[in-house]
């Protein structure tokens, strides 16, 4: 898959490739066509310094058409609770302006139509309308919500003994 999570250490040395790895690996994988879904993962797998740092997942809910085709089905608002119980953050395929959408931003996000994802320093009322970080807390403090509790679950079972080193690069 090309979509990943990556370490700080992990991007620096891709960076800065002190052994050449990266490079001659990113060499290598110019000519394909869609070079992400492999350049990251064979560094990490090759380079010794990384390889067992790896979590085999790609924090995607994806529902496949069944029989399983190439491509996933689109998500609707019937999908939103098995969605959102997979504790996945990221989801996808959606038609564009699907209402699921507006409830993922509404319920998930605590977004308003037309306003930004508040974050954790907006402390004023999202009622009527008004925009939420129109009166800003102490930017020093975060205040997890559902969702990041939902991500610590999943980030939980990814990294217990009977998931972690099994799936990790052979």
């Amino acid at each position: 898959s090309a979509w990943m999570v990556l370490s700080r250490p992990f991007v620096d040395y891709v960076i800065w490739g002190w052994d050449n790895l990266p490079r001659t690996v990113l060499m290598y994988y110019s000519n394909f066509i869609s070079s992400p879904e492999g350049y990251f993962h064979t560094v990490i797998c090759n380079a010794q310094e990384f390889r067992n740092t790896t979590v085999n997942s790609d924090l995607h809910f994806i529902s496949w058409d069944n029989p399983p085709k190439q491509h996933p089905h689109y998500l609707t608002v019937a999908d939103m609770k098995v969605m959102v119980d997979s504790n996945a953050p990221f989801a996808r395929k959606f038609h564009r302006d699907d209402p699921v959408l507006d409830k993922i931003d509404s319920e998930l996000l605590s977004r308003s139509p037309g306003m930004p994802v508040p974050g954790g320093w907006c402390i004023g009322s999202n009622e009527n309308g008004t925009d939420p970080c129109s009166v800003v807390g102490n930017t020093t403090v975060l205040r997890p919500d559902n969702g990041s509790k939902r991500l610590e679950t999943l980030i939980s079972k990814l990294l217990s003994t009977e998931n972690f080193r099994p799936r990790q690069c052979v």
